[in-house]
């Protein structure tokens, strides 16, 4: 009895430790559009350089996912691959690193990002 006591013990422990290092939940609009619209809307919005050059609007959930001319943005489930993350993270060509001619993201928004298009980049 005593033995599965501290295997039920153990269990419980490993679960809670697994549930506190998983990300919360990330809210596209409560999360994500402030980031956007702060650091990349300036540019990526129609009638705009960024939006010209790209064809990317990122005023809303809608025509972010919708992509540019070079394709889509976002691919839900996977940031490694997904552009948007490659290109605020650093990890394309400096060329093209975003915001273009800016600081960069803040890691918090930057790690916000990555955990919302992981977490499947639902509208919600």
């Amino acid at each position: 009895m005593c033995k599965k006591l501290l295997q039920c013990a153990a269990l419980l422990s490993g679960a809670a430790l697994l549930m506190a290092c998983s990300p919360k939940s990330v809210s596209y609009s409560k999360d994500v559009q402030p980031i956007l619209s702060k650091n990349c809307s300036e540019c990526h919005a129609p009638g705009k350089p960024g939006f010209d050059a790209s064809g990317l609007d990122t005023t809303s959930y809608g025509s972010l996912m919708k992509g540019g001319k070079f394709g889509a943005l976002v691919k839900p489930g996977d940031a490694f691959t997904s552009a948007l993350n490659m290109l605020v993270e650093g990890r394309a060509h400096p060329s093209i690193r975003m915001p273009h001619g800016k600081e960069k993201l803040a890691a918090a928004d930057t790690e916000t990002l990555k955990n919302w298009v992981n977490q499947g980049a639902k509208n919600d």
